[in-house]
């Protein structure tokens, strides 16, 4: 029974992801599916970027330096962090030698990628949790399920937009969310003698390289492309005030 408590825990956390997604489903007037597509782009990079300073970096750096040492522990996370970086700029380099005529659908693309590879963790992290403590874990799935559902929203948007299929928007954004209860069967199946603190911060520090990069030179550009400003400005405003209170309140 704790099994399949903890595995339910992790589904309903991962999952979450697509009540975000389902945000393509609210009608708009032509002339401001620009502004909602800004505002959507916008909000995702403060999300992005927010989750990734206030809650993966230092969080994994902590456990780095405690199990690893001071200096051990400085050069792991730099290099989790740097991996990150390169790798987000090789997926990226390698979606543009594709023939995707929309950039919008390959942000979408690149947006799933990076959440899979965070929602990965999460699912074990979760899964480990409630095994031990269901309380905390559920705990914890709150937690995670606050920050998944805007994440939705980051990969169903530009997939929809570019596509005008709510079946694609909503594949890749399940695909996303389905990562964090895949994390936790192979964690209990594979996985379980070898996990451990050091490897999952590896891990988180990869995905915040990855996230902030993504946000900074891939989202902001392409939601300044709409010259919306004012709802560029209103999406990040929004999306940094939602991780403050999900950092004070968690």
């Amino acid at each position: 029974m704790q099994i399949i408590g903890a595995l339910i825990v992790s589904t309903i956390a991962g999952l979450s992801t697509v009540l975000g997604g389902l945000v393509i489903f609210f009608k708009f007037r032509k002339e401001n599916i620009n502004r909602f597509i800004t505002f959507s782009l916008a909000f995702s990079l403060a999300i992005m970027i927010g989750i990734s300073i206030t809650d993966l970096i230092p969080e994994a750096t902590f456990i780095l330096l405690k199990t690893l040492g001071i200096k051990r522990g400085v050069v792991y996370s730099f290099i989790a962090f740097i991996i990150g970086i390169v790798l987000i700029k090789y997926l990226n380099k390698l979606m543009a030698k594709k023939e995707i005529k929309s950039d919008l659908y390959k942000l979408g693309i690149l947006n799933m990628i990076a959440l899979m590879l965070h929602n990965f963790p999460e699912g074990i992290a979760t899964f480990m949790s409630s095994y031990k403590d269901i309380n905390l874990g559920i705990k914890l799935a709150v937690a995670i399920a606050f920050h998944n559902i805007p994440e939705g929203i980051s990969i169903a948007v530009p997939i929809y937009y570019s596509t005008m299929s709510k079946r694609k928007a909503m594949t890749t954004t399940f695909l996303s969310g389905i990562a964090e209860p895949l994390g936790a069967i192979i964690a209990y199946i594979f996985l379980s003698k070898y996990i451990n603190d050091t490897l999952i911060s590896m891990v988180l520090l990869l995905v915040g390289g990855i996230m902030i990069t993504l946000a900074i030179e891939v989202i902001f550009p392409k939601a300044k492309e709409y010259n919306c400003n004012l709802f560029l400005k209103i999406g990040i405003t929004v999306g940094f005030i939602l991780i403050l209170i999900n950092y004070i309140a968690f």
